[in-house]
């Protein structure tokens, strides 16, 4: 068989409306759908690269016409007056809440030294070796002075909140041990 429009019309024609017709209730829209479908064969012919998949090629184009046809038909729903206006506000993720208060905890919570490592570091962003430069250190002892300061602020965290990771290590909430512990007091 030659692959031309006319030759799959007429080799596949009445088989393919047949196939739209049992899932289209209207008559006429199915009639349209047929034609549709093989003005998108014509117009794609070029595209098959295994003629002997022509038959798959064709349901697949039928398919997804008849696809796009009932999402087209989808009532869409008016959108909401309020739609420009602000949101409300949602409950901070847990990671944004215990950030908020992580700052306060560092200066309360850990000694002078790792206090102004972690502080440079971790919350204004200095890298450890402008640290080392700007403290006097070698870029070793700034790194391990950082270090220290992050287990420190690591226990502090766990002596004040139980936390609850998922399978991929990500907070999913925390809660404080007790009423008076709360992330960013000690």
């Amino acid at each position: 068989m030659s692959l031309t429009t006319t030759a799959l019309w007429e080799e596949f024609g009445q088989r393919l409306g047949g196939f739209i017709r049992k899932r289209v209730d209207d008559p006429q829209d199915a009639e349209d759908l047929l034609q549709e479908v093989f003005l998108k064969i014509h117009t794609r012919l070029h595209t098959l690269e295994q003629e002997e998949r022509v038959l798959p090629w064709i349901y697949t184009i039928a398919r997804n016409t008849i696809l796009d046809y009932y999402r087209a038909r989808r009532p869409t729903d008016p959108l909401p007056e309020d739609l420009a206006e602000e949101p409300e506000p949602l409950e901070a993720e847990p990671e944004a809440r215990l950030a908020a208060g992580l700052q306060r905890m560092i200066q309360t919570c850990l000694p002078g030294d790792y206090q102004e490592a972690l502080l440079l570091t971790e919350i204004q962003g200095m890298k450890q070796t402008e640290l080392a430069e700007k403290l006097g250190l070698s870029v070793s002892g700034a790194k391990s002075r950082v270090q220290r300061g992050r287990v420190l602020l690591h226990q502090a965290l766990t002596d004040c909140c139980q936390f609850h990771f998922d399978r991929t290590g990500q907070i999913i909430d925390y809660y404080p041990h007790t009423a008076e512990c709360a992330c960013g007091q000690c």
